[in-house]
Order: structure tokens, then sequence, then C-alpha cells
């Protein structure tokens, strides 16, 4: 039937009305509707309801909620309609477009309005007839569609007003395991105003894509698994065709289009990986299985530990030094390897595991000057280096992650105390962190100082948390054991921060190794006779 010729515009009475189930309104304030309500027993309702027939003499409202509980209020009598023969499709249709234009609505049930569409059997929408059918890009429904997976708690803050639509829309591209994490990071704790009690305070929208991208964010191309394996965890699938993946789903993750190879479930990326080293192991028993970790292994254990093998490089050396370097060379012992625990998990490598080795394990220790003790040097100073970045990396994560608990005057008696312990390097560490630099001839304390005495509560309390870190590390054989004890009290998972970094490190590397310039052979000189 045509809806044009089926427009019939009448008065009804209120008892043979009905609110439509479908309806994604769910939220009516009560001040507003009382207001609402006045101006119906002074005016009457202006605005015609839109409904449909449903039985001979009831009608459902398609839009019109509002006014309608609004006339409940006033005990009006009848109520001014529109009567148009609707399918279900149209009248979800019309009622999503009816709260699109008003500026009241949730977006919370534009989401459900769009997830009602979406849902429907017959006729079947895709997201850009959806798009065109409402007014709006593509982009914007399939974001707001996401929020439907938001977890129960963001949800609630969601409504409460708590986060932001950006904030929602930015949780709700994450998996549920990182959402609640992810939504804590939204807050920061403000103890000012001398009440007792902190208030939370909103951070930015750009915040929290920071620490999404530091914090979740995985480059697949560094994976050591074959993306396209379908079967490798069969309830994953393949990366390739996996909505989680950024450039798979563009109109999700536009903040992250430019680097299509992103993974955003960090669980099932490492569930991959344990898979794929499984695989490997099951498919050659005789792949020698070693750890990049530090520490001891469980007893019984296959794992052989750093300490016991040497890793072979897979590049070729780039000088006449480095080709005597042990590390750059084979022998008879030789083997295939897979890094099953450690930073580097799933990766293959080549080692020697022999210990009366003399090419990997030489009897006489090599003296300062020789060349192989200065690759061993260049490869721990990496290894340091990677390390320092992972703790640097975890200690700012703990210190984003702390409460403060005392007044400000306490917590500025603590630090002003604490930091003349620290040495100038740390000092100047903390200082950094905050922001600060100390040009030539200035104090970095002495800023530090300054700064404190004008900070919050809260910038005072991570300097306080920081400062214990770098203290207590420098004061024990084993630094890394503080702050391990730290990142399980704040819950923060330093097992992905270092695969983060390590990535970052990798892909550096990699850039400078595609911009070094080939090497210009000099041409021979003609030997004179």
């Amino acid at each position: 039937m045509n809806t044009q010729t089926a427009t019939e515009y009448r008065n009804l009475p209120l008892n043979v009305l009905s609110e439509s189930t479908a309806n994604p309104r769910r939220v009516f304030e009560d001040a507003a509707l009382k207001e609402l309500a006045e101006s119906i027993r002074v005016q009457g309702v202006l605005s015609p309801l839109l409904v449909r027939p449903v039985t001979e003499q009831g009608f459902e409202i398609v839009a019109g909620a509002r006014r309608y509980r609004a006339a409940q209020m006033a005990e009006a009598a009848t109520v001014p309609v529109r009567i148009v023969n609707l399918t279900d499709a149209e009248s979800l249709e019309a009622q999503l477009v009816e709260n699109l234009i008003r500026s009241d609505v949730h977006p919370m049930e534009e989401t459900n309005g769009f997830r009602a569409l979406l849902n429907l059997e017959e006729p079947k929408y895709s997201i850009e007839q959806i798009a065109a059918r409402t007014g709006k890009n593509p982009s914007f429904v399939a974001a707001r569609l996401r929020l439907t997976e938001l977890v129960p708690a963001a949800v609630e803050a969601f409504y409460r007003e708590e986060i932001g639509v950006g904030h929602a829309l930015l949780l709700a591209k994450l998996q549920p395991a990182q959402q609640e994490q992810a939504l804590a990071n939204c807050f920061r704790e403000d103890w000012g105003g001398g009440s007792g009690k902190a208030k939370r305070i909103l951070l930015p929208v750009r915040h929290l894509q920071h620490w999404i991208e530091h914090n979740v964010l995985l480059l697949l191309k560094l994976a050591p698994f074959n993306k396209r394996d379908a079967q490798l965890v069969p309830a994953a699938g393949s990366c390739v065709d996996c909505p989680k993946r950024t450039g798979n789903n563009k109109l999700l993750f536009a903040e992250w289009a430019e680097n299509e190879s992103q993974c955003t479930d960090p669980n099932c990326y490492a569930v991959k990986i344990e898979s794929h080293v499984q695989k490997q192991v099951a498919a050659k028993p005789e792949l020698v299985q070693i750890s990049t970790a530090y520490g001891q292994q469980q007893e019984g254990s296959k794992i052989v530990t750093r300490s016991k093998y040497v890793e072979i490089r897979p590049e070729k050396p780039d000088t006449p030094e480095k080709a005597n370097w042990p590390e750059f060379k084979t022998c008879k012992y030789t083997s295939e390897a897979i890094v099953a625990d450690g930073l580097d998990k799933g990766e293959a490598r080549k080692v020697c595991t022999q210990p009366d080795c003399a090419v990997h394990h030489p009897k006489k220790q090599p003296s300062k000057a020789d060349a192989s003790f200065k690759a061993e040097q260049d490869k721990r100073r990496r290894e340091e280096a990677l390390a320092n970045a992972t703790g640097l990396r975890v200690l700012q994560t703990i210190v984003a992650a702390v409460p403060v608990r005392l007044m400000k005057r306490d917590l500025l008696f603590i630090a002003e105390q604490m930091l003349p312990l620290l040495d100038e390097k740390r000092v100047e560490m903390v200082a950094r962190n905050q922001g600060i630099r100390a040009k030539e001839g200035e104090s970095a304390a002495k800023l530090l100082t300054a700064f404190l005495r004008k900070a919050e509560e809260d910038a005072i309390g991570k300097l306080i948390v920081e400062a214990v870190i770098l203290l207590s590390a420098s004061r024990q054989a084993d630094g890394g054991k503080v702050l391990r004890a730290a990142a399980q009290a704040y819950k923060v998972d330093t097992d992905a921060i270092a695969l983060k970094v390590k990535q970052e490190f990798t892909a550096k590397d990699r850039a400078r190794g595609e911009k070094k310039p080939e090497a210009v052979t000099k041409p021979e000189r003609k030997r004179v006779a």
C-alpha cells in the first residue's frame, strides 16, 4: 500500500495507543517530561504523533513516545495523530530518523536503532544502505554499531555521562579484555579542594588514543606466525580476514587506517604465537626450544635458558673484522631453534648449545681488545637499551595508574625529602618525564623542586612513586625486581609493553636499514710495473 495515500489525521484517545517495543529510545528525563506535560495542559499537543494500525481499534506509536508520556502526565483525553500503514522495517526506519534529528537522544539509542535495522531478516540492510536512508556517513554508522560491543561498565559510565562519545567509540573498538583497563585510563584523580575525597577528572580522547596505540595495538607484519593460516587457531581464523585487523575494517578503525597491519586483540595474538610454537615443535621434534627471558626455567622444562646457548646471527658480517666474530660463524653443532619463552616468542633462530664447542664456547676468555668481545658488548648494549626502554615504558604506565591518597602538603614534604636521595642521572630522568629539561648551567633538581611546589596532588603522588621505584632499584642487585613488584601492584601488563617496545625497536632498525645507502665500490688502482 502506498504510504502517501494511507495517511490520515485524527484525534485518538490515549487508551487505544501503545508504545513500540522496537523504539530505540529508552531514556526519558523526568524534568523534561514534566515541563512538556505542563505545556500540553496549556496548549495541547502541537505536533501529531506518528502511529500505525496494529488491530482494528489499536495503534502503535512509531514516533512520539515522549509526547505520549507527557500527555498521560497532563491527563489529556486525546492526542492528535497521523495514521500511516507501515511495515516493521518502515516503522524502524521512521523511528530511527525521528530520533536522529533530535539533539537530546543518547548515542546508545542511535546505536540500538541501527542495530535493529541491521538485524532485520526482510528486507536486509547493509551499513551503506542504512547510512543512505538516515543521511549519515557509512563510517559514522559503523562506529555507532560498534557501541553494542561495549562492556557493561563502559555502557554505565557512558549513560551516566562520565565519559563522552569519543571515549566510548574508542573503547568499543577494543576487545572486552582490554576495555575495562582502557576505561580506567580515561580518568585521573584530583584530591584538590580540601574535601578529603578524590574527584575523577576525565582526560581528553587523544590521551586514550595514545594509550591504546602504545599498550594494545600490535604490528602484524612482525608476527612470527602465518597470518593467512586459518587453522592455526580455528576459532580465530585468518588474520587477513579478521574484522579485528585495522586494515580489514577501515570504516571502524579510521584512526589507524595508515597502518593496515595492526592487531587490536593482544590475547588472540598471544594464543596464535603459542599455537605456532606448539605446531613447529610437533612438526620438528629435534627443534631446540630456547628462552630469551632472564631467570631459570621450571624443573623438567625442555626450554634452554639464554646462558646455555649462543645465537648465530642470520645477517652477513658487513666488515672483515665482524667475519671473525663467533656469532657470525657456524659450527658442527649448529642447530635450528625456536623461541618458546620470552620477548621474541615464536621466532626462528639458529643456535649452538654445545658447551665444548671451540667456536662458540672457547675456553680462553677474550680480552677487551678482542673484536669478538666488542661484538658481545654491542649486543649487550642493544639488549640493555631494549630493557631500559621497556622498563621506562613500564614505569610510565605504573605512574599513570597511581591514585593519590595524601594531602598536598604531605606529598610535597615526602617528595622534597626524597629527591636529594637520587643521583643526578635519576633526577634528570624524573625531570624529563615531567617535560622538564635543564639547560646548560641549570640544575635539574632545582627546576624539579620549583615544579613540585606548583603541581597538583596527583602529579606529586605519581612523582613520589616514580622516585621510590628508581631509588629502590639503585640500591638492589636486581633492580628489575622492584619494577616487577610495582607493575604487579598496579596491574600493569609488562609482557604486552615489552612486546610493543620490541616491535618499535625492530621497526626502527628496519627503517634505518632501508634508508642506508648502498656502499660505493672504489675503483682499483692500476699497479705500476
